[in-house]
C-alpha cells in the first residue's frame, strides 16, 4: 500500500532511533526504535516496517494500521487494524480494533468510547480483554 497525499514515508533502508512527533500521517517501511506521537493522524506500519519501544507506549495516533511488526503498546483515538501479515506484541487502547485472520497479536485490549473518552472497563474490573492461548500465551487469529 503506497503512501499518498499528506503522508510522510520512512523507507525500507532507514533506521530511526528516538521520538517522532508531527502533524501528518506516516507510512513506515523501515525500522523505528522509539515512540511515535501523531495524534489526529494515521500511522501505517508497512509489510517491511518494524516499530519497537519496549513495552512503553510505542505509537499514539488517530488510526494505526499494522502490516509489519510492532513491539510495544499502541493507543488510537479511533481504530487499530492488524492485517493478516501483521504482528503486534503489546497492549492496545482504541475505540475500535480489527484483527484479520492470520494476524499475530499478543497483549491486552482496552476499548474506549470515542464520544466520552471513557474506558469500557473500570479499574475495579481488572485487566482488559486478554488474547492468549498456547504455551507462550500468544494468539494467532
Amino acid at each position: 500500500m503506497p503512501p499518498s497525499g499528506d503522508q510522510a514515508t520512512i523507507g525500507k533502508g532507514l533506521v530511526i532511533k528516538g521520538e517522532i512527533t508531527g502533524s501528518e500521517s506516516l507510512f513506515i517501511d523501515g525500522k523505528v526504535e522509539g515512540s511515535i506521537n501523531l495524534p489526529g493522524n494515521r500511522v501505517t506500519v508497512g509489510a517491511h516496517g518494524q516499530v519497537s519501544a519496549g513495552m512503553a507506549i510505542c505509537i499514539t495516533a488517530r488510526e494505526i494500521v499494522v502490516m509489519g511488526k510492532v513491539h510495544g503498546n499502541v493507543s488510537a483515538s479511533d481504530r487499530v487494524d492488524i492485517r493478516a501479515e501483521g504482528a503486534l506484541t503489546g497492549d492496545v487502547t482504541a475505540a475500535r480494533i480489527s484483527i484479520e485472520d492470520g494476524a499475530f497479536f499478543k497483549g491486552g485490549i482496552d476499548i474506549r468510547k470515542t464520544d466520552a473518552g471513557v474506558s469500557s472497563k473500570s479499574e475495579s474490573e481488572g485487566p482488559g480483554i486478554r488474547a492468549a492461548s498456547g504455551a507462550d500465551s500468544a494468539k494467532r487469529i
